[in-house]
């Protein structure tokens, strides 16, 4: 293997580590928070990105970037409360609300993905790239729009890590996810962090949604495999760990770039699937999960 194409490995390998990594923060959030798994995370990065799509083309190039990315961060925060206040506040306090609020996701998931194709059809579009600059390195060319999705991932876990210990609606999040009741006692409110961490994912996966759609083409079926790939990340990592999804989702994108390369692309998810079944025989609660 020469110079160039370990970095070019290295290289695709970090870029979907980043993607990754973003599409499963959301996830492992709510997950820690509300201890449910949200199946329609992967229509918020769908739906996300048409909005930006919709956004830059009703208003031109004028409002391509970042106002387009800020109108779809404010339209995705409220859907993610508006989603909350529909499929999961009626069902918490059941005794059977884990099972009740998977069902009623993927209900959800089935239905903006339908809604998407009659109000977008089925074409595929593409959302314009964040620049059209770019580098050479090692006889690879590296775009302005990877570049920002290399940097993006790990600011944007540092940033919720930071937010989490040090702000004091991070904290009451924390204390939240550590005992509801307890939280409830010192004056927080339940209920509203609750959708607060929905919409604060749902921001998530619209960043993630954005920035993997100038890469690939935007259809309908768009948000079906980050989804997958953002629960193998969280299972891999630890389901009740934040630093376990980031670190996951770099060795998932390592173990997919050298699977694609030695093995080719139809052995690439066999492989990936192996390593994880491998990896949570010897450790269950995943790589960086915290013994139950």
């Amino acid at each position: 293997m020469t110079l160039e194409t370990a970095f070019a490995i290295l290289l695709s390998a970090t870029i979907s580590g980043s993607l990754y990594a973003m599409m499963a923060s959301g996830l492992s959030l709510v997950w820690g928070t509300l201890g449910v798994f949200n199946f329609a995370h992967g229509s918020l990065l769908l739906l996300a990105a048409y909005v930006a799509w919709t956004v830059g083309k009703v208003g031109g190039p004028a409002v391509q970037g970042p106002l387009a990315i800020a109108v779809m961060l404010a339209a995705m925060a409220v859907f993610g409360f508006l989603l909350y206040l529909t499929t999961v506040r009626p069902l918490i306090g059941r005794s059977n609300a884990e099972l009740a609020v998977i069902i009623s996701t993927i209900s959800a998931m089935i239905i903006i993905r339908n809604v998407v194709q009659f109000a977008w059809g089925p074409l595929p579009k593409q959302v314009p790239a964040l620049g059209s600059s770019s580098i050479t390195v090692f006889g690879t060319v590296i775009s302005s729009h990877q570049i920002v999705v290399i940097l993006i991932g790990p600011l944007l876990l540092l940033g919720i890590a930071a937010f989490l210990k040090f702000a004091r609606v991070g904290l009451a999040v924390r204390s939240v996810e550590q005992n509801p009741d307890a939280a409830l006692l010192v004056g927080v409110n339940p209920q509203f962090i609750y959708a607060l961490v929905f919409a604060a994912s749902a921001v998530l996966a619209a960043i993630a949604g954005y920035l993997l759609a100038g890469i690939q083409f935007l259809t309908p079926d768009f948000g079906g495999d980050p989804l997958l790939k953002a629960f193998i990340v969280i299972v891999l990592g630890g389901l009740n760990s934040l630093l376990g999804a980031f670190v996951a989702a770099y060795v998932v994108g390592l173990i997919e770039a050298l699977a694609i390369f030695f093995l080719g692309l139809f052995w690439a998810p066999v492989i990936l699937f192996v390593v994880i079944i491998v990896v949570l025989l010897v450790r269950p609660q995943g790589l960086l999960g915290g013994a139950r």
